[in-house]
C-alpha cells in the first residue's frame, strides 16, 4: 500500500468576507494561516483522496471544480468520485460561504440585493484560489506517495465540549440559554467524545500524516481574525510530538450541536485563545495517544463508493413570506440593532422563497470511502450529534472503525434530529432559513442512506502486531505460594 499527504495555504486576503453569521462581516487580521490539507491512499488498485478544508463550509459547485481539477492533473489516475472534500467549519475562514455571484444573474433586484449587499456571499476570487490550491494539495500528496504502514484507532475526549441544546423547565428545548439560567434542567442530546485516527507510517518509522476525525464546532475562536480555530492547536500538539513536517488532515464530525460551550457549568466562559487551545491540545493529545499505541500494518481494501440522494424542503407558508417582504422592504439598509435580528430572520426567508421557486428538493451526495477496516461515511450537513452516534452504532457491526464526516462534497445547513422539530425542540437549528430548510425526515433518510453506502463493502481485517507461536510458561518466581509468617 502507498500514501502520500501534502498541504497548501489558502489564507483569504484582508477584508474579504468571513463566514459564519447571516449578516456580513469582514477579516481584518490573520492569527494563523488556514490550509487544504490532502491524504492520497492506494492498494494498487483503487487510489483515493481526502481533502480537509480550513473553511465555514464548501459548496457542491466548489467541490465540483476542485473534483474536476485533481483528476486533470492526476492524469486520470484519482478519479472525481474516489475524492471525499470536507470543511473543518471554522468560523474565521474565508468566503465560500452562501450565493455566488454567477447564480443570480437572472433574479429579481431584490433578491440580488439580500444575497449580495445583505449577506455572506462567495468571492469568486477566493473560491478559484481554493480550487487551485485544494487540487494542488492532491497533486503534490500524490506524486509524495510511497510505501508505508498505516494504523488505524480510536479513543475518548470528551471534557472539552458540550451539547449546546439544553431541555428547559417549561418544556422546550433552547439552543444557547445563557449561564445560569434558572429553567435549565438538561442537555437535550449527547456528544461525541471519540477521536478517529488513521497514521501513514513510512519504513523508517517516521509519521509521514494523519487523518483525525472528531466533532465540534469551529467556534472557539469566532473572530475577525483569521484562524483554522482549535484545529490549529491540534495539529501544534501532535507536530510537536512527531515533527513540524507531518501533515494532518482533519475531518469534522457530526457536530450540528456541539460546541465548546458548557451552558450549565457556572465557570465565565474562556477566552477565544483559550478555548481553542483546550480543545485542540486535549483532542491533539488523545491523537497522539492512539497513533502511539495502535498497531501497524495494511489497510487494505481502498475503496470508494457515493450515491446521490433528494431529499424534500420544508415549505415557507404564505402568511411567513408575506411577513418577510413587508419586514425587508420597510428595513433594507435601515435595520437598526435592535431589530438586526428580525431582518436577518425576514431576509432569510425570502431567500429561501427564491430557492423553492427553482425546485422544492435538493439532490446531495453521501459518500464512504473505505480503508480496510476502517469507514469514513459522509454527508453536506451540520449533522446533529445523535445522527452521527445511530450511524456508528450500525455500522460498528461490521466496520471496527467508523467515521462520520460532517459538512463533506456541499452545504446542506443544519441537519436537526426529528425530536428538534416536536412541539419540546426549538433552537435556531431549526428556524428557516436559505442555509438550512430540509423536512424533519432529512436526518434519518441521510443516515440510512450512509449505513446502506457502508452495506456495499467488506470490512479489511484490522492490524496486529506479532503473535506468540506457542504458550508461554510462568516465570520462576511468579508461582510461589503466599507466605503468611
Amino acid at each position: 500500500m502507498k500514501a502520500g499527504f501534502s498541504d497548501t495555504d489558502i489564507t483569504p486576503a484582508m477584508g474579504s468576507q468571513r463566514p459564519g453569521n447571516y449578516r456580513k462581516i469582514f477579516l481584518t487580521g490573520v492569527r494563523d494561516n488556514l490550509r487544504a490539507r490532502a491524504a492520497v491512499f492506494s492498494d494498487d488498485r483503487n487510489t483515493v483522496a481526502i481533502i480537509g478544508l480550513d473553511t465555514l463550509v464548501v459548496r457542491a459547485r466548489t467541490v465540483k471544480l476542485i473534483r474536476a481539477e485533481i483528476e486533470k492533473k492526476s492524469g486520470g489516475k484519482i478519479k472525481s468520485e474516489n475524492v471525499m472534500i470536507a470543511a473543518s467549519h471554522t468560523h474565521s475562514g474565508g468566503p465560500c460561504f452562501g450565493f455566488h455571484p454567477d447564480e443570480l444573474k437572472e433574479a429579481p433586484a431584490l433578491i440580488k440585493k439580500l444575497a449580495l449587499e445583505c449577506s455572506i456571499n462567495m468571492e469568486p476570487e477566493y473560491e478559484r484560489l481554493v480550487v487551485e490550491r485544494a487540487s494542488d494539495a492532491v497533486f503534490l500528496a500524490f506524486n509524495k506517495m510511497d510505501a508505508v504502514k498505516f494504523s488505524a484507532g480510536s479513543g475518548p475526549e470528551g471534557a472539552a465540549v458540550f451539547n449546546r441544546r439544553i431541555r428547559m423547565k417549561g418544556g422546550r428545548t433552547f439552543t444557547h440559554p445563557g449561564k445560569g439560567n434558572p429553567d435549565i434542567v438538561e442537555p437535550a442530546g449527547p456528544i461525541d467524545p471519540e477521536v478517529g485516527v488513521i497514521g501513514g507510517w513510512r519504513e523508517n518509522g517516521a509519521l509521514a500524516g494523519c487523518v483525525v476525525n472528531y466533532a465540534c464546532h469551529g467556534t472557539a475562536w469566532s473572530q475577525d481574525i483569521v484562524s483554522a480555530d482549535w484545529i490549529s492547536a491540534m495539529e501544534k500538539t501532535i507536530r510537536a510530538v512527531y515533527g513540524r513536517e507531518v501533515v494532518v488532515v482533519f475531518l469534522n464530525g457530526a457536530c450540528g450541536d456541539i460546541t465548546q460551550v458548557d451552558n450549565i457549568g457556572l465557570r465565565k466562559n474562556h477566552s477565544p485563545e483559550e478555548w481553542l487551545n483546550i480543545i485542540g491540545t486535549r483532542v491533539g493529545a488523545e491523537a497522539v495517544k492512539i497513533l502511539v499505541s495502535s498497531e501497524k500494518g495494511d489497510l487494505a481494501p481502498v475503496k470508494s463508493v457515493s450515491q446521490k440522494i433528494k431529499i424534500n424542503r420544508r415549505i415557507l407558508s404564505p402568511e411567513k413570506l408575506k411577513k418577510s417582504l413587508e419586514t425587508v422592504r420597510s428595513m433594507a439598509g435601515n435595520e437598526s440593532n435592535s431589530r438586526k435580528d428580525e431582518f436577518a430572520w425576514a431576509k432569510e426567508k425570502v431567500l429561501l422563497d427564491y430557492l423553492l421557486q427553482q425546485g422544492k428538493a435538493k439532490e446531495i451526495e453521501i459518500q464512504a470511502i473505505q480503508l480496510g477496516p476502517a469507514i469514513f461515511l459522509s454527508n453536506p450537513a451540520e449533522y446533529f450529534c445523535s445522527l452521527g452516534l445511530a450511524i456508528k452504532k450500525i455500522v460498528r457491526e461490521r466496520f471496527p472503525f467508523v467515521y462520520v464526516v460532517e459538512l463533506a462534497n456541499g452545504s446542506i445547513g443544519y441537519v436537526p434530529d426529528e425530536e428538534a422539530f416536536k412541539s419540546t425542540g426549538g433552537g435556531y437549528e431549526t428556524k428557516l432559513t436559505s442555509y438550512s430548510n430540509l423536512e424533519p425526515a432529512a436526518g434519518r433518510i441521510i443516515a440510512d442512506a450512509c449505513m446502506a453506502l457502508a452495506g456495499r463493502l467488506c470490512p479489511g481485517e484490522v492490524p496486529r502486531g506479532p503473535q506468540i507461536e506457542k504458550p508461554a510458561t510462568s516465570w520462576s518466581y511468579g508461582n510461589e505460594s503466599p507466605e503468611i509468617e
